[in-house]
């Protein structure tokens, strides 16, 4: 049976989970996504993914800044949706709104709950350094992400897998994962199992601050690190080249069986690029010096002008 559904979603790791519940012939009634805002060279405002791929289906659009009004609630409720679906929208939902719907909102978030409540849970999972992580379909409630799990699958995350990478995993599986508690729902057979408080932390934004590389903790942790803030924001050190200093974004790292002091390098010749860290080092892969493209590390290396020995900071 298919059902009446409004979809409330912004970047792109939402659109799969959008496309996936038109193809499987569920109603969305309207979407719901962050307004337009301005970016690019031009600062012209551009649409949010979720509402571009909207529009291309014909879906009508809305882009409130806040849904706290009343005018606003009611304009939702108007809508007389069997549910609501949620991803990675960006905006608080208030009482009035999570119960607007007859069977409520279910919410996609990519972390094995109660582990990972937030806005960052796949960078906050890698940089972790956690070996799996899920997406998993929730009934929503007032508290952020404290609401009971509906379906869930795992996925394993490898040990060099960046978030980009995983993101991407995530996004795609998010898309049959919701369609499959829709399914459920629509026989009155989706269960839901409370979440328990033991192991829950929070997935706190980014900061530009923490995307600063310390190579006094160990390389373990640089490389989570690394990988966890690839491909954006990404984590950066600073680099001498002659008497210019420039911030250097490091994109992909592998441990390496080297060692020496913090920001050390050690080797910087041919394809090899290996900076020490507190505990052992790092050879790094692809690079991205500031206003270039991302390079892999034989060709930064041809243009860096670089000596072992030398420090990052």
């Amino acid at each position: 049976m298919s059902l009446s559904v409004v979809f409330m979603g912004t970047p792109d790791f939402s659109v799969p989970t959008l496309m996936e519940i038109v193809g499987q012939g569920h109603d969305v009634v309207a979407c719901y996504s962050q307004p337009p805002r301005k970016a690019g060279r031009g600062m012209e405002l551009k649409k949010t993914p979720v509402h571009e791929a909207a529009e291309s289906l014909g879906i009508p659009v809305f882009t409130p800044t806040s849904l706290k009004s009343a005018e606003e609630q009611e304009k939702f409720r108007a809508l007389n949706a069997d549910v609501a679906v949620v991803v990675a929208y960006g905006l608080l939902l208030p009482k009035a709104i999570l119960e607007a719907p007859q069977y409520g909102c279910l919410n996609g978030h990519a972390s094995l709950l109660p582990r990972w409540r937030g806005a960052a849970p796949i960078n906050r999972a890698i940089m972790a350094g956690d070996k799996e992580t899920a997406i998993q379909v929730m009934q929503m409630e007032e508290g952020l992400d404290t609401g009971p799990v509906c379906m869930s699958e795992t996925v394993s995350i490898s040990e060099n897998m960046s978030a980009g990478e995983l993101h991407d995993k995530l996004s795609a599986l998010g898309g049959d994962v919701m369609v499959r508690a829709l399914a459920a729902l629509s026989r009155g057979a989706l269960s839901q199992t409370s979440q328990v408080e033991d192991g829950a932390c929070y997935a706190r934004k980014l900061t530009k601050q923490e995307a600063r590389i310390d190579f006094s903790l160990n390389a373990q942790e640089v490389h989570n690190h690394v990988r966890g803030l690839s491909p954006f924001p990404g984590a950066f050190c600073e680099m001498s080249f002659g008497s210019k200093v420039e911030r250097v974004k490091i994109l992909k790292t592998l441990k390496s069986d080297l060692s020496g002091q913090p920001g050390e390098i050690l080797q910087a010749e041919a394809d090899r690029f290996v900076i020490g860290c507190g505990q052992g080092a790092v050879q790094v892969l692809q690079l991205q010096r500031a206003g270039k493209k991302a390079m892999n590390a034989e060709e930064f290396l041809r243009g860096g002008n670089l000596n072992v020995s030398q420090t990052v900071s």
